[in-house]
């Protein structure tokens, strides 16, 4: 350089008055515990929020509730091409779905909560101008006039050489070496340029760095002359989310895998800054096995509704289920600390970072559903109607008319076998609980009388012809079971099912047969939960109704 540095950074940056001191004042350390983890999660307002954002946002929020630290939303809307109207909208709401709760950030549009915003790139300008013209003076930044086209001759012609990678370094970094005159010449003249980062990397030099997650990493050190401030005073990402994460303070830059061939042009940014150089845990990606050839595959957000998160609150599974199921995925000590903890809140888990695997993770819907079947079948009667409810008013209208019409009914319709030492676990998700329930609301009954193999239509017939001469919707479960077995052996059947495998030559069937046939005639259905419970909150009326039609 033959020019005077500060000269330069007053040509470029005339409208900068302020200085990094004055930031670092203004966003000053945090006063927190030793040890305690400042992270964040960072996506741009795309107005799609995938499975694996909110995989990464549950590992940033764990790790800072873990060590009593502090986690926060930052939206990083400076790629204009990418983003959506409202997109912010999508991502909260997202979030909002399955319970994910930043300690900062943006909340919702034009909306943030605490101290070291602007939490959205876009209103932080000056910060990183003022980062820039600091780096100017320093020797460490440059303006660039290169056209498009020269740039892509310079890729061509590295294509063709023997340049190790491409990229705007050494000899190919035309507008390095300029002068204060021709700069200030091109400036007057209106040519649009871009400052770009002087480095000082070497090609035959290597940087070592401990990723949290996958240990020691040794790379080539950068060499490249990065874009920081694109030709309309916007940051790269590079740039930006160096400068955020400092005056943000975070501690611990927590993302996906595909990051980790930057991290040496960020530690020669935070370096270059005179910022401290954050720890680093590079996650795995989502993962799935591909129907076609069996393969791992990313999840794909063209072939995969499960790649969005809205997918997961269309169908309606419960937050609970979905973090319970990434937690699954995290930390394989998850399932082991949840059985110790049955009722513990997920997000109380003492998550670590290192016992999270490098390797790719796999989704996988039967797992999921599985998981949640479990999840829901701890959930107390209250919580599961209201969930229900909530769910259906925004996706199923007709279904929450029909069942929220009496709400102590429907309440005690999900509470069938719920609320007792082994619940059942038929339920995943809440769309499911229309089809599931039918039979209870005469406007989704269906009736179906297809009998099992070895019972007779005419049996099944005297079955409900003798039931419905005793039948008596006031008995409680032992009276109503007990007038089951009476009815056995009188009509061929036995009440004893262990009698019955051990001579089935001798009787017609045994007392599940006979319950089953009034199953199938009350419900439609061979499976249910308890049958007594059906019959009470169906009423006298409708389960005469439904045998008398089948006796017919």
């Amino acid at each position: 350089m033959n020019y005077d540095c500060n000269m330069l950074a007053d040509l470029l940056f005339p409208h900068i008055t302020g200085t990094v001191a004055e930031l670092e004042e203004k966003y000053p350390e945090r006063k927190l515990k030793d040890g305690a983890r400042v992270t964040r999660f960072a996506p741009s307002p795309t107005g799609y929020l995938h499975i694996g954002g909110l995989f990464g946002a549950l590992v940033d929020v764990l790790t800072a509730k873990a060590t009593n630290g502090i986690s926060y939303l930052r939206i990083e809307d400076t790629d204009k091409k990418r983003e959506i109207d409202d997109g912010v909208s999508a991502i909260i709401n997202g979030f909002d779905s399955f319970g994910i709760e930043f300690d900062e950030g943006v909340t919702g549009f034009n909306r943030e909560k605490g101290d070291y915003g602007p939490y959205t790139q876009s209103k932080r300008s000056e910060i990183y101008q003022t980062v820039a013209k600091e780096l100017v003076k320093k020797g460490l930044a440059y303006p660039c006039f290169c056209t498009a086209e020269e740039l892509s001759a310079i890729r061509e012609e590295q294509e063709k050489g023997d340049a190790l990678i491409w990229g705007y370094f050494g000899k190919w970094a035309k507008c390095r070496d300029l002068s204060f005159e021709e700069i200030e010449k091109n400036i007057k003249a209106g040519k649009p340029y871009v400052l770009r980062f002087r480095s000082d990397g070497q090609e035959d030099k290597r940087i070592f760095f401990d990723d949290i997650i996958r240990g020691k990493i040794e790379m080539p050190e950068n060499i490249i002359d990065e874009v920081l401030l694109k030709s309309d005073g916007i940051p790269t990402y590079h740039f930006a989310h160096a400068c955020d994460d400092h005056f943000m303070r975070t501690t611990h830059v927590i993302r996906g895998e595909e990051w980790i061939s930057s991290v040496p042009k960020h530690i020669a940014l935070f370096k270059a800054c005179g910022f401290r150089v954050p720890k680093y845990a590079h996650t795995p990606q989502v993962m799935k096995i591909d129907e076609d050839d069996g393969t791992k595959r990313k999840l794909s957000k063209r072939k995969d509704p499960e790649a969005a998160v809205s997918y997961f609150a269309e169908e309606g599974f419960p937050k609970e289920s979905l973090i319970e199921y990434l937690l699954t995925l995290l930390n394989s000590n998850f399932e082991d600390w949840r059985r110790a903890n049955p009722r513990e809140d997920a997000f109380s888990f003492p998550f670590n970072l290192k016992k999270m695997s490098p390797s790719g993770c796999l989704f996988d819907l039967v797992k999921l559903n599985d998981v949640s079947k479990n999840t829901v079948s701890v959930m107390d009667a209250d919580t599961v109607y209201g969930y229900i409810a909530d769910w259906s008013k925004k996706y199923d209208e007709d279904f929450f008319k029909v069942f929220t019409a009496d709400p102590k009914r429907s309440r005690d319709i999900v509470n069938i076998d719920r609320e007792s030492p082994k619940p059942r676990k038929d339920i995943a998700k809440w769309s499911e609980v229309k089809e599931y329930f039918a039979y209870m609301f005469e406007e989704y009954y269906t009736p179906s009388f297809e009998l099992p193999e070895n019972i007779a239509n005419e049996d099944a017939k005297a079955i409900l012809q003798k039931y419905a001469e005793v039948y008596d919707e006031n008995d409680d479960k032992d009276v109503w079971f007990s007038k089951i077995k009476d009815l056995c052996e009188p009509l061929g059947f036995t009440p004893n099912v262990k009698e019955y495998k051990k001579n089935p030559e001798l009787f017609k069937g045994h007392v599940g047969d006979v319950s089953t046939v009034i199953r199938l005639a009350v419900t439609g259905r061979k499976n249910t939960p308890d049958l007594c419970s059906i019959m009470k909150l169906l009423g006298k009326d409708t389960v005469k109704s439904r045998i008398d039609n089948i006796i017919v």
